[in-house]
């Protein structure tokens, strides 16, 4: 039975996350975009990629992680503009059903409510496939994208056993010139 937009609310309601829509259109990811094929991840200063504090940068195993991971995602989410002034953004949601190989990613609008706990939720559309390899606790991985388009976020799982956020902010590059 495929995942329903109903499905995907009620999941991300025990995160502090309000479904408001799915977005059908074509999103465009900033400006110059990351190179074809490419991750945020795998993005360089060169791209507008800011990197979280190495004091945010988590450990899987450790028992502040949901803490950590939350207060450095806020802080990125925040000084980045991901979020806009309604607490509102683009979150990347696979769709896809259960028992089913390839991925069905699409975008939603969401809405953060007061009460929120990101990386410590258990929420399967916020939950790294990847950190299974080496723990069985749950660990956030998750994309995000301004309403405008401008900012990319993604709290993601390193092959160290580590978390943290990075941003893709083309427009504030330091160094514009090549």
């Amino acid at each position: 039975m495929p995942v329903t937009d109903a499905d995907v609310a009620a999941d991300l309601d025990q995160a502090g996350v309000v479904f408001l829509e799915r977005i059908h259109e074509e999103v465009r990811l900033p400006l110059p975009p990351p190179p074809p094929f490419h991750s945020p991840a795998t993005c360089g200063p060169e791209h507008g990629r800011f990197d979280s504090t190495p004091e945010e940068i988590v450990d899987v195993s450790d028992p502040e992680m949901a803490t950590k991971v939350n207060a450095g995602w806020w802080r990125m989410a925040t000084e980045y503009g991901v979020i806009d002034d309604h607490r509102e953004f683009l979150l990347s949601v696979d769709y896809r059903a259960p028992g089913e190989i390839d991925p069905e990613y699409a975008w939603i609008r969401v809405r953060l409510s007061d009460e929120w706990d990101l990386a410590g939720s258990g929420s399967t559309a916020l939950r790294s496939g990847f950190a299974g390899l080496f723990t069985d606790r749950f660990v956030p991985e998750f994309s995000m994208l301004s309403l405008d388009c401008q900012a990319m976020l993604s709290t993601t799982v390193w092959g160290l056993g580590t978390v943290s956020t990075i941003v893709i902010r083309p427009d504030r590059l330091i160094n514009r010139a090549r």
